[in-house]
């Protein structure tokens, strides 16, 4: 009867207009997908098959299907909130402990939860690649996924093991009066210069370098090079491991009870750095015992590459040391790729994970579990890891949000269709009711 058919209309009219309104409540949430309504018509069949005079029986609702087109993306001015533009889902643990939970989600609205780990709004945990250690070059385990928490970090201090020091030695100066060298006499040296060296606890120690004009020739000029490490704070004499005692007064540089062997220079002609050509040298011998407990202080390398020697004043042109003390965490960033970085102010970072992202051979094939999160289910295929920026993974934008992908205007439209065919059918249902009433009227 035409009444069922009706009926089967606004039933799927009445779905439209639900969908539709949905996607209109929806249009400000981050990382919503809209919905749309697909109908399938129906026929009553036989063994016979369905005969070509046959009306239909109405109408049904085949799919409620979501658009994963990409949403525009807004941006914010918290970095902790992330967009992915292109394909993927952020991989969402139930919480930091149940880590076997996982849904996904386009919502990158991320905070640090009490116990500084990174979270939704449901407190859902995001979830990172480890890192297999402290820098980027390190790389990833992209097979084991974990929370990533950040606040509770300390920057670890790093001891020094490398100083670099690029400086100019006067071309004019004059073999020191005073020989033997003695960091104590100023004439016995022609230059000095100090540079702070961190322990493996963090405490600073001063490393102070003498530059020693020796033997010239037509063609070349070598210069005696000594090393002196002092603490900076205690006066109290430590023994080195491989040379002897050294003090450890400020005022005046500490002296050895067996004067370590120097390294030496040599410049050519033109005042370039001809021995060691790679400008480094090995300094096995200097060497202090920090009364913190720390581990050894010891300067293996210095590296003078970059220095010269002409008429000019002596001048340090760059120093640098590879040590670091202890520092507290000042921020985070993240890059397009996904690294989580840790920011510290001794200058140090540390690379927390990499987002794990995760993707679907069918992905309108996923279970909506609302939250703005999806589930994976038997359409959807098994979930694809991956990582931003590869294998047909978007890039990641901090500071950013996708926003919803449903467009008011076209929602509107859809919106007056719907009501028309809702009222289309109710007509249906009258005219239907009419001609009933007429026929039970005869008499």
């Amino acid at each position: 009867m035409a009444f069922t058919t009706a009926l089967s209309g606004l039933n799927a009219a009445s779905n439209n207009l639900a969908v539709t309104g949905n996607n209109i409540a929806n249009a400000n949430t981050v990382g919503f997908k809209k919905s749309r309504s697909e109908f399938a018509d129906v026929y009553a069949s036989s063994l016979g098959g369905v005969s070509n005079t046959t009306a239909g029986a109405g109408v049904r609702v085949a799919n409620v299907a979501q658009q994963f087109n990409q949403g525009s993306l807004s941006f914010t001015d918290n970095n902790l909130d992330l967009a992915i533009s292109g394909e993927g889902f952020f991989t969402m643990a139930k919480s930091p402990t149940e880590t076997n939970d996982i849904t996904y989600t386009r919502s990158g609205e991320f905070k640090l939860d009490k116990d500084g780990y990174l979270v939704n709004n449901q407190g859902k945990s995001l979830m990172v690649y480890k890192p297999n250690g402290t820098a980027v070059a390190d790389g990833f385990s992209t097979g084991v996924t974990q929370p990533v928490q950040i606040n509770t970090l300390t920057g670890l201090p790093s001891a020094t093991d490398t100083v670099s020091l690029a400086v100019n030695l006067n071309a004019n100066e004059t073999v020191p009066s005073v020989t033997p060298f003695d960091p104590t006499n100023n004439n016995s040296y022609n230059s000095q210069t100090s540079v702070t060296v961190y322990d493996s606890l963090g405490s600073p120690h001063i490393l102070t370098t003498y530059y020693v004009k020796g033997a010239s020739t037509a063609s070349t000029t070598d210069w005696s090079v000594y090393h002196y490490m002092a603490e900076p704070a205690t006066p109290t004499a430590r023994t080195s491991i491989n040379a002897g005692t050294y003090g450890t007064a400020v005022a005046a540089p500490a002296t050895t009870t067996t004067l370590p062997t120097p390294a030496v220079m040599t410049f050519d002609s033109s005042g370039k750095l001809q021995t060691p050509v790679s400008g480094r040298f090995a300094l096995s011998d200097y060497t202090i015992l920090p009364a913190t407990g720390a581990a050894p202080v010891k300067v293996g390398t210095m590296d003078f590459f970059g220095s010269t020697q002409v008429q000019e004043k002596f001048s340090v042109n760059t120093m640098t040391q590879n040590g670091l003390p202890a520092g507290r965490l000042t921020g985070i960033d993240i890059d397009d790729e996904g690294v989580i970085f840790a920011r510290f102010s001794n200058g140090g970072s540390q690379t927390m994970g990499k987002v794990a992202l995760t993707r679907f051979a069918n992905t309108n094939g996923l279970a909506k579990i609302g939250d703005t999160a999806w589930g994976q289910s038997a359409n959807s295929g098994e979930p694809i890891p991956g990582e931003a920026g590869a294998n047909n993974f978007g890039q990641i934008q901090a500071g950013a949000l996708e926003s919803s992908n449903v467009e008011l205007s076209a929602q509107l439209v859809n919106l007056i269709v719907a009501q028309q065919h809702y009222q289309a059918n109710a007509q249906t249902i009258t005219t239907e009711n009419s001609i009933m009433q007429t026929i039970l009227q005869i008499r």
